[in-house]
């Protein structure tokens, strides 16, 4: 199995699913210890079954199921084996996560993530004030920043460690001032936010559970804050379809057909709007629920 698993990232996940790195470490953790020298048709549903009984959390269970089930349905049509024994084990029922900080958890929480260092802080800041993917704010670079707007390239480009935007399209987004005075905290070329050892800076979500322990609160996420970040665009009245064009979520075909440069002034007041609703919170400026939309 191990060398199917091999095969199947090499030869078939790097080049087709942009997500494949969190598949294979499942892979790795969950299975390869106990199934990496069994003969990949030898395994069962049972050992199936086995499998999703000895992983603790629900949605790792899930996705361990289906990185597994992935390399059996590849293997099948590369007729290296027969049967796919994921098939017909039930997934585990999760409730899907709505997590939001509230309003009164905003200050909160821009005052604990300091507790996690410069780089850290200021990428899980970025975050909430941006709305953009965790993924990509921990690898946004200076190139990529002209005239207040940071410009994500959809397609990797590997001279540089940027992985592409998940969806595979370029975004522009605009950085209010709020995120620009962050940014005049970081390095002025490279990596913008860089870990000890000069790459992009990890363990976002381990820093959010030590502040979140820390607060006493309920578990929150890095992505959680761009979903905080995505319920202020709809709370202040700009509407869903905004939401999704300022943080490049593809929905409906939303995302790939708008012009990205034809909405600028629209999309720059938004970000603007948004940010200043947030620092509000967090300055104790007044009642921030209050602050409308430019027209």
């Amino acid at each position: 199995f191990e060398e199917l698993a091999t095969r199947y990232v090499e030869e078939h996940a790097k080049r087709r699913n942009r997500s494949w790195k969190q598949a294979d470490a499942l892979v790795r953790r969950h299975l390869l210890p106990r199934w990496g020298k069994l003969q990949a048709a030898s395994i069962t549903r049972s050992d199936v079954k086995a499998m999703m009984a000895r992983i603790k959390a629900p949605i790792v269970a899930n996705q361990t199921l289906a990185a597994a089930s992935a390399i059996f349905a590849w293997a099948i049509r590369e007729e290296i084996v027969k049967i796919n024994p994921c098939q017909l084990v039930e997934r585990n029922d999760t409730k899907s996560r709505e997590r939001v900080l509230s309003d009164s958890e905003i200050p909160k929480f821009w005052v604990a993530f300091d507790s996690a260092g410069l780089v850290q802080s200021t990428a899980l800041k970025m975050i909430l004030l941006t709305g953009q993917r965790p993924g990509e704010v921990a690898h946004m670079r200076r190139e990529h920043i002209e005239d207040g707007w940071w410009t994500m390239p959809g397609e990797p480009i590997a001279a540089l460690g940027w992985p592409g935007t998940k969806n595979g399209q370029s975004h522009r987004v605009w950085l209010a001032a709020p995120a620009q005075a962050l940014l005049a905290e970081m390095p002025e070329s490279g990596l913008v936010f860089a870990g000890a050892r000069g790459a992009a800076v990890a363990k976002l979500d381990s820093a959010m559970r030590d502040i979140c322990k820390a607060l006493g609160a309920e578990r929150a996420t890095p992505h959680d804050l761009r979903r905080t970040f995505s319920t202020k665009v709809t709370g202040l009245g700009f509407g869903t379809e905004a939401m999704n064009r300022v943080t490049n979520h593809k929905e409906g075909g939303i995302a790939s057909v708008y012009d990205r440069h034809g909405y600028g002034n629209e999309n720059k007041n938004i970000m603007e709007t948004v940010a200043n609703h947030i620092m509000l919170l967090v300055e104790g400026g007044g009642p921030a629920a209050n602050v409308l939309p430019f027209v």
